[in-house]
Order: structure tokens, then C-alpha cells, then sequence
């Protein structure tokens, strides 16, 4: 596969997935982040985002953002690619300090990159459709819409409550639309309203210069901005190993959507994603709603299992919780 030599991803992988944690503890109790475990015993979520990246970057050109608390999780899982591809926060800060950290060590290799931020803990049934739409949008924040940041906004299956929406404003001419705004998580019946409105369920997959990606970050925390790259330049040497550490232990946690994107000056624009059972599993019922979709039975609990298996957790969930109620 060919790919535009300016074309990166960047995958985030440093979440907790303390939603979930009702279902993802291991057999010491401890919660394994949803992102190195399976819908149901093949491969991790982890691992099917560094496949949906591999659609539009090569795999020099793909960075994963993680948390030293997780390594045991993730290194045999990275092995594959090259150490300074693995962008290794002292701990989560929060996805705009995950984001930032890694654009920063993309811009160091390419100051013109088109970058992917693609999620690692998210289930899509069609990665086909999904790809083709990740790949148009990259192609127009490369060409015509520089200086934007594009977001994939999927076709609703359901009025979800749990999930977040994007309105969609002004049509750009190729099926894309500015945003108008975004919605978290509103009750049932606003959902539902939303999508007479052909609001889009927000992926947080989202495409963008790098360089833009930093501005906007840089327009609402400025120095934060300046620190994180100041330590991220300064870490690259060996001297200085501890820079990173000693800036996360009072960096404050700052989300993409809430601290960053919500209230921006910066432009924004929406790329409709056909349905393609995307999913962000994150809960018992959306894990369960996947597995009916896709008509998989949860396997039998096997020896010595790569990855924790979503499918298994949530039939001993389902099973405890009958025997307390009969």
C-alpha cells in the first residue's frame, strides 16, 4: 500500500476506561483498560486501531500515545514497532496533554504532517466504510481545508445517551458540513430530537494538520503548550530523562473536547461516516448490544488467553447478577 509521505497517525492509548471498570477486572481484581482487551478473544482494541491507522499512514509514520502505569499491558502489544514510535506520558493527563505530546514528536520528524488522532478503544463492524471515510477526510485537511480540524461524525444506530453529538452547520460542498456544535451526552429524548436534526454520533476520530492541532491547544493553554514541548525537546536526551516526569506530576488534565474544542475560535468541520457499527463500548450494555449485532456467542473461557475478553466478563457479570436477584 502506497501513502502520502506528509500523512501520520497518532493513536491514543493512555485512557483507564474507568467507565467499564464494572466489567474489565482480572482475576487479582485489578481493571484492565478496555483498550488492550477484546470484544471476544481475537484481537485487542489496541491492536484493530493500529490496523484502522494503517489505512491512511504507514506504519513508521503511526506513534501510540501511552501511560507508564500500563506497560505491562502494552509492551508486548507494541513490540512491533519502532521504540520512538511509543510516546510514554509518566501518566494520563488528560487527552489533550496525550494529544499534544504526540503531535510534538511528530512535528520533530515533519513539520507539514497531516495527522489521524484515532481512538484505541472503539469496536467497528465495518472497517471498510470507516477507512474510506478517514482517508477523504485526511485528503482535505492535506488540500483545501488546512486550516481546519475535521472530525468523523457517524450515522446514529439508536437515540444513545451515552455518547456525544455533533451538529452539523453550513455544507461545504463534498458531503463534509462546518460544525454548528457539539452535544455530550444529552437524556434520551434530546437525543432522540438530534436525530431528526441529522446530529452525528461524535467519534472523536479526528484529522488535522499538526501544526493546527497545537494552535488550537495553544489558543485556551498557552502554557501548557509551551511546556509540554519544552520538556517533550528536553526528554529526547538522556540527561534530561526526568523532565517529562517532573512536568506531569503538576500538569494540569486537560480534555480535547471540554478544555480545547468546546468554545474555540478555531474552524471546525464534520465528515459523515455511513453507519458501520461503530461502537465506544463503553459500557456493559453497549458491549452487549455489540455482540448481539454482530450474532457472536461468548466463547469458553480459555487457558493462558492473549487479552482479556469483553464477551466472557459480561456473561459472569450478567450470570452474578441473576444469581443475587433470583
Amino acid at each position: 500500500m502506497s501513502y502520502a509521505s506528509n500523512r501520520w497517525a497518532l493513536v491514543l492509548a493512555a485512557g483507564s476506561g474507568t467507565r467499564l471498570q464494572s466489567l474489565t477486572a482480572d482475576s487479582t481484581g485489578t481493571s484492565v483498560p478496555k483498550q488492550f482487551c477484546s470484544l471476544n478473544g481475537g484481537s485487542s482494541l489496541l491492536e484493530e486501531a493500529l490496523a484502522r491507522a494503517a489505512a491512511v499512514a504507514a506504519p513508521q509514520q503511526t506513534l501510540v500515545v501511552v501511560a507508564e502505569e500500563h506497560r505491562r499491558h502494552w509492551q508486548d502489544a507494541l513490540a512491533a514497532l519502532p521504540a520512538h514510535n511509543i510516546v510514554v506520558q509518566p501518566r494520563n493527563r488528560g487527552t489533550a496533554n496525550g494529544i499534544l505530546l504526540g503531535v510534538s514528536a511528530i512535528l520533530e520528524r515533519d513539520a507539514g504532517a497531516v495527522v489521524a488522532v484515532v481512538p484505541s478503544d472503539h469496536y467497528v463492524e465495518r472497517e471498510d466504510v470507516l477507512a474510506r471515510t478517514l482517508d477523504r477526510a485526511m485528503t482535505a485537511v492535506g488540500g483545501e481545508r488546512a486550516a481546519s480540524i475535521g472530525f468523523l461524525g457517524v450515522k446514529p444506530e439508536s437515540a444513545d445517551s451515552e455518547l456525544g453529538y455533533i451538529v452539523r452547520g453550513e455544507p461545504l460542498g463534498d458531503g463534509s458540513c462546518m460544525v454548528a456544535r457539539f452535544v455530550e451526552k444529552p437524556p434520551r429524548a434530546a437525543a432522540a430530537k438530534l436525530l431528526k436534526r441529522r446530529a452525528l454520533w461524535n467519534s472523536f476520530i479526528l484529522v488535522a494538520r499538526a501544526a493546527t492541532l497545537v494552535r488550537a491547544i495553544a489558543l485556551r493553554h498557552p502554557a501548557e503548550v509551551a511546556a509540554v514541548r519544552n520538556a517533550w525537546r528536553m526528554a529526547r536526551s538522556e540527561d534530561t530523562a526526568g523532565e517529562l516526569e517532573r512536568l506531569y506530576e503538576n500538569l494540569p488534565e486537560i480534555d480535547f473536547s471540554r478544555h480545547v474544542i468546546e468554545g474555540t475560535s478555531a474552524p471546525l468541520h464534520v465528515v459523515p461516516v455511513p453507519a458501520c457499527g461503530w461502537s465506544d463500548l463503553g459500557t456493559p450494555q453497549r458491549v452487549a448490544e455489540c455482540l448481539g449485532r454482530a450474532g457472536v456467542r461468548a466463547r469458553q473461557p480459555r487457558k493462558q488467553s492473549r487479552t482479556f475478553n469483553l464477551a466472557e466478563a459480561y456473561l459472569r457479570l450478567m450470570g452474578a447478577t441473576s444469581a443475587q436477584t433470583a
